[in-house]
Formats: C-alpha cells, sequence, structure tokens
C-alpha cells in the first residue's frame, strides 16, 4: 500500500511539473502587457485610444463630396488597437544579487490572435459575436524597455459579417470581451506568449 501511494504522489508531481512549463513555456521571460487599448476607426471618437471601444458598425461621412449632410455616405472603417509590452525575468535572483535581462532575452512578436466572447456565455461566432481573427504583427520588446506596436482590433469584413450587419438598422448595442493573444520567440527560439482583454461595444453610434 505504501508503494502505491508513494508511486501515486510521484505521478501527480509529474503531471504538475509538466502542467507547470506547458503553461510558463521553457523562455526564461515573461510577456507583459503594460497597457491595451482601440479606438473607433472613424466617426466619433476616432483617432483617440480607450481601453473600452465603441465600435462603430457604420458611419456616415457628410464630407467630402459627393458626401453631404443630405446625403450621407455610409462607410465601413475597421477599429485599430495598440499595446505595450514590456518583459520581466522569471528568476530575478536574490535582493544582493539580482539578475537582469540581456539580449538574448529579447522577444520578437509575429502574430496577433483576437476571439471576441460574451459574458452572458452566448459565444457562437458569427451568431453572437464576430469570428476570431489571427493577424500577422512584427516588433521586438528590448530586453530592457518597452514597445509600442500597433494592430487590428476590429476587421472592415467583420462588419459585413453576422451578427454585426444586423446592427446597422437596430437599436441595439452587443457587448463583448476582446481576447487577445500576442504570440512571439525570444532570441533564442523559445516560444512565448501573453494575453489580455478588453471591452467592445459594438452598434451603431452618432457620429459626430
Amino acid at each position: 500500500m505504501i508503494t502505491r501511494l508513494l508511486a501515486f504522489a510521484a505521478l501527480v508531481g509529474t503531471a504538475t511539473s509538466c502542467g507547470d512549463v506547458v503553461r510558463t513555456g521553457r523562455s526564461p521571460v515573461m510577456l507583459v502587457i503594460n497597457s491595451l487599448a482601440a479606438t473607433p476607426g472613424g466617426g466619433h471618437g476616432a483617432g483617440v485610444f480607450s481601453s473600452v471601444l465603441l465600435s462603430d458598425v457604420v458611419v456616415n461621412l457628410t464630407a467630402p463630396p459627393p458626401c453631404s449632410a443630405a446625403t450621407p455616405c455610409p462607410t465601413i472603417f475597421n477599429d485599430p488597437g495598440q499595446v505595450t509590452l514590456t518583459l520581466a525575468l522569471k528568476d530575478i535572483g536574490t535582493t544582493t544579487a539580482p539578475l537582469t535581462p540581456t539580449t538574448n532575452n529579447a522577444v520578437t512578436l509575429n502574430r496577433v490572435h483576437i476571439e471576441y466572447i460574451r459574458a452572458d456565455g452566448r459565444n457562437t461566432p458569427g451568431v453572437d459575436v464576430p469570428y476570431p481573427l489571427d493577424g500577422a504583427i512584427t516588433g521586438t520588446v528590448p530586453a530592457s524597455g518597452q514597445l509600442l506596436i500597433g494592430f487590428e482590433m476590429v476587421r472592415h469584413v467583420a462588419k459585413e459579417e453576422s451578427p454585426l450587419i444586423q446592427l446597422r438598422t437596430a437599436a441595439s448595442i452587443i457587448t463583448t470581451i476582446a481576447r487577445v493573444t500576442f504570440y512571439g520567440k525570444d532570441a533564442v527560439g523559445n516560444d512565448i506568449s501573453a494575453t489580455g482583454q478588453m471591452q467592445i461595444d459594438f452598434g451603431n453610434f452618432g457620429d459626430s
């Protein structure tokens, strides 16, 4: 019985250890999201980055001609996002002998993945929320310092598909949580990623 208990304990310890490796990866650094923001691509609030995005599904432009107040031009804009990233060592050393990142720890981003979810659990893409997206992204987070980089938070095509296209003529708002994951590799080839979240409200908002 004792032998079996010891074997079981060893198995549990091994499984826990493997789980930790899967979660943390092999890179000696962690990718840290310091800020995550987005801005409407057009209409009210365009160009102003915020931690909550009011994503307008259609903007009625009144300029330049032939667009006017009498004959506005319905226009779809994508919504840009931006993120600030830094690095943190997993092993920080001791108070008397602290460790610092080196150029081997610099992380180059290569991909961003975004999925949209809802707090009420209605998460079917194309029905309740926009489809998830993957985009290319390139930038290097230095060993010391930070990287500010832009990416596409909401694509044009998302506003031409269900469920967002229905919002053009409906007085409804869909509130989602965008789960944004950035992927990259450190200078020696270890995979690394970090995930952040922000709220996005989709609707046909006022244009001015």
